[in-house]
């Protein structure tokens, strides 16, 4: 190749450069000015101890701490049950439905073990010190039982079709909890809580799964000095990633149950041994970051809010992380095969314990203890730390895991991804119906955005998120509270049919869905 050809072909790329770079800052520009909005007004704040607390973040704790007092405690009571359900001990092959319990659990965390509990941790010991973590395992032990309840109904109300496709989750029970205000008003409720559903699917589900899966491949590449540090390359990523995405979120909830139920072991189990590996090779040094936990929880120092400030950090990440309250996870929870609905209630508490009692608190610690130098500048600096942060944790022992992280969050990020786009499809055929043209549009949507997640700053991505949402809580915990007293029936039920051994018989119908008009 002669100088004057290497010459053009040099600018030509510097060109293509520039024009990527251009593109990527214009996009993220429009964006922050959408997410400045959209938080202005999901956010809005009350004054509580001279502090301004988001009344959205409150309500979906004090609900769950509501929840956990009305249900006596259940997920702290009925570990056994639920250990029950998810072996599928009182299940039959026969029963109505499209997959197992076990399938239901894995498609769900699928959707919550992920980079929530990997980057979102991050977030929240940066932003929150390390005593964020303990708010977030406290929010992970109450949402337990939201997940309990929304699962139960998710089930309940659901519908099947001549053909076995089954059809649940909020769109179903919703417009049960709100039919007293009529007919019009029940459609633009369940219209908003769809919009957020699709919402979150696109910013939490996609543009922050593509994003970060990119952050990691980037910096285990030589970082803005690699191969993947330019814009040009994060847009060739995301294009790559997106076709990926395309290939499976044809196959529906059976194809995700069937690839998650054996990834999403896998991958928990690959990045749960790294873990345990490194906290019983520091073990000398778990008792103070325990301490600093405490501490942090209790007596923060430079944190905006003080104890108030960590405690909502914690309770939003936790959210994000395990999605009780969403109205998410019952879309896929409903597809379980069973005749009695709270037997996935029972499974469904399981999700917040493993993803955020569990592996969160992991992460907090490994985070922690390594103190890698990423997350002193980030608390140094008072931003906001992301997956590279977790990465660098583990480096600091294991120097060669970067490059396995990196596979993993790649496949969180996979799993994650297809399973959202199952429940933004639920929501876009719930405002559009359902049809080949409009489903083919919501899929090109969820892969151009997750595009758009590699070249857009993270920070933008997740407060869209996080605002999305704590929509989705706002709209679903009401719902959940109106019906609360259905799911308390279904429960005495079940446990009293246990108990005299009639769990594999038909259920008797509940005195409420006997009533002349009831809800059932």
């Amino acid at each position: 190749m002669s100088t004057q050809e290497s010459l053009i072909l040099a600018v030509g790329e510097e060109e293509v450069e520039t024009g990527a770079q251009g593109i990527a800052d214009t996009i993220d520009g429009w964006f922050a000015g959408i997410t400045e909005w959209f938080a202005g007004i999901i956010f809005g704040t009350i004054p509580i101890g001279g502090h301004d607390a988001p009344v959205v973040v409150l309500w979906s704790i004090l609900a769950a701490i509501g929840f956990t007092i009305y249900f006596g405690f259940v997920q702290f009571r009925s570990p056994k049950v639920a250990l029950e359900v998810v072996r599928g001990k009182w299940s039959k092959p026969t029963d109505p439905g499209e997959v197992s319990h076990f399938q239901a659990l894995t498609s769900a965390l699928s959707a919550t073990v992920g980079l929530g509990n990997i980057a979102g941790v991050a977030v929240a010991v940066t932003l929150g010190g390390p005593g964020a973590a303990f708010w977030m395992m406290i929010a992970g032990f109450f949402g337990m039982c939201t997940k309990f309840v929304e699962c139960t109904l998710g089930v309940k109300y659901r519908t099947i079709d001549e053909d076995g496709t089954v059809h649940g989750g909020p769109f179903k029970y919703l417009p049960v909890a709100f039919k007293k205000l009529g007919r019009i008003p029940v459609a633009i409720i369940t219209g908003l809580f769809a919009i957020a559903i699709i919402l979150f699917g696109v910013a939490g589900g996609g543009m922050f799964q593509a994003n970060q899966a990119f952050s990691q491949v980037r910096a285990v590449t030589g970082g803005e000095d690699g191969i993947f540090g330019s814009d040009m390359a994060a847009f060739l990523f995301g294009i790559g990633f997106a076709l990926l995405v395309a290939l499976v979120i044809i196959g529906g909830i059976k194809s995700i149950g069937s690839v998650t139920s054996k990834l999403v072991p896998a991958m928990a189990l690959v990045y749960v041994a790294a873990g345990l590996l490194i906290i019983a090779i520091n073990f000398q040094n778990v008792p103070a970051a325990f301490g600093a936990i405490i501490e942090g929880a209790f007596n923060p120092e430079g944190i905006a809010g003080g104890v108030l400030g960590v405690i909502l950090i914690g309770v939003q990440r936790a959210a994000f992380s395990n999605e009780a309250g969403i109205g998410s996870a019952p879309i896929a929870h409903s597809a379980v095969r069973t005749k009695r609905p709270v037997s996935e209630g029972f499974n469904a508490l399981l999700e917040p314990f493993i993803d955020t009692v569990v592996i969160c608190m992991m992460t907090a610690l490994i985070i922690i203890i390594a103190n890698p130098a990423s997350y002193q500048e980030a608390l140094d600096g008072e931003d906001m730390g992301d997956v590279a942060i977790t990465s660098d944790a583990f480096a600091t022992v294991l120097p060669w895991f970067p490059g396995v992280l990196a596979m993993a969050v790649f496949l969180f990020a996979f799993s994650t991804l297809i399973t959202w786009a199952y429940y933004g499809m639920q929501a876009w055929r719930h405002l559009f119906g359902k049809s080949k043209v409009g489903d083919m549009i919501f899929r090109l949507l969820i892969c151009f955005f997750v595009v758009v997640g590699c070249m857009m700053t993270f920070s933008n991505i997740i407060d869209f998120a996080d605002s999305a949402l704590f929509m989705c809580i706002f709209i679903n915990v009401i719902g959940l509270v109106i019906l609360a007293p259905k799911v308390k029936e279904e429960m005495k039920q079940y446990l009293a049919d246990r108990r005299a051994g009639r769990l594999m018989d038909d259920p008797e119908p509940l005195d409420s869905d006997r009533r002349v008009g009831s809800d059932r």
